[in-house]
């Protein structure tokens, strides 16, 4: 999956062609016609409320490919640009950056490809030290052959 570039339309396309949902069923949930599904999947973006419907229909979070797009290619915050934490914000407010398994492949083969240093990723994706510390020893655990006499 290309994050950089997303194209909607063709992404839900494939979902459905995955689930083997029939255009009928799919017609009756959206509440819309053939030619207008047809037209979603050669659409580029869609609205927040169709996406989320899809979102539902497919049981696919359609949203989660613009998080990853995001922690991959927004650009680093800037401290004199932060709202003060006196100011106290009405929306929600996330702990954690979501991290999927394509994002966590994607960066540790940025390390073992020597593309970019540990310290070049920290800084320029804003993934915390320890957390990439924690995907490389557990990737390194998973991959690695135990020897049996150790």
């Amino acid at each position: 999956m290309n994050f950089k570039y997303i194209h909607i339309g063709s992404t839900i396309k494939k979902r459905v062609g995955e689930s083997r949902i029939e255009l009928p069923r799919i017609c009756t949930f959206m509440k819309c016609s053939e030619e207008e599904v047809l037209e979603m999947y050669s659409s580029e973006d869609l609205s927040a409320g169709t996406l989320l419907r899809w979102s539902k229909l497919l049981e696919y979070d359609f949203f989660r490919i613009y998080t990853q797009h995001l922690i991959l290619y927004s650009p680093p915050s800037n401290a004199d640009r932060q709202i003060p934490s006196v100011i106290k914000t009405k929306l929600p407010v996330f702990r954690k950056n979501i991290y999927s398994k394509e994002i966590i492949d994607f960066i540790l083969d940025l390390i073992r490809t020597g593309s970019k240093t540990k310290t070049e990723i920290v800084q320029e994706y804003r993934i915390p030290k320890t957390t990439l510390y924690k995907w490389i020893s557990k990737n390194i655990t998973e991959n690695t052959p135990e020897d049996e006499n150790t």
